[in-house]
């Protein structure tokens, strides 16, 4: 059962969501942005809107297919709207500490190796999350109108206005989903973290 409406989000490369919300991943790594809580990150929340972000998205970190659907932006800008278009369950949540279980997951996400050692090697003492996604699309795109405290590098955000969820519609069915899931859960066990 979903809920019918939404404030919650959590910030991601618009390249990133679009990915996640035509079930081509299920996968983020994430180490916490600059204004997260205490500078690291932390799962604030396990059912969330994603919110999607144009201003740090980077080419050259991305593999060669998501690469080239990012147009880079000045530093500073923001759309005046925000489409949203997905919604999400976090399913499961890992910690890696090793690099190399980080390079094995790269067939499951978007980024290059570049991208997944720079996430892995930044703050080496902490550990790099890796959330797993259970994505469910909005039947059309909902636009919510940008906020100053929408920005920033942190990772969790409260909308002004609610979103609607009526009509959610998985971006992958249940057995795909799952096969995915155990795939990465093979890779990653050894440090799980339980959802709260």
């Amino acid at each position: 059962m979903h809920p019918t409406t939404e404030t919650r989000a959590l910030k991601e490369w618009a390249v990133a969501v679009d990915a996640l919300a035509r079930g081509e991943t299920i996968l983020l790594l994430r180490k916490g942005g600059i204004r997260e809580e205490g500078k690291h990150f932390r799962v604030a929340h396990d059912e969330v809107l994603l919110y999607p972000t144009y201003e740090h998205q980077q080419p050259e970190l991305l593999k060669p297919a998501y690469a080239a659907q990012v147009t880079p932006v000045a530093s500073g800008w923001h759309p005046a709207t925000v489409p949203i278009t997905a919604w999400a369950r976090i399913t499961h949540i890992f910690q890696v500490r090793e690099l190399p279980t980080v390079e094995a997951l790269l067939p499951f996400h978007i980024w290059n190796e570049r991208f997944a050692a720079e996430r892995f090697g930044w703050k080496p003492r902490f550990p790099l999350w890796l959330l797993l996604l259970r994505v469910y699309r909005l039947p059309t795109a909902q636009t919510v109108a940008y906020r100053a405290e929408y920005g920033g590098c942190k990772s969790w955000i409260e909308l002004h206005e609610p979103v609607a969820l009526r009509g959610l519609q998985p971006a992958l069915d249940d057995a795909a989903y799952a096969r995915q899931v155990e795939q990465i859960r093979a890779i990653a066990e050894r440090e799980p973290v339980a959802v709260d």
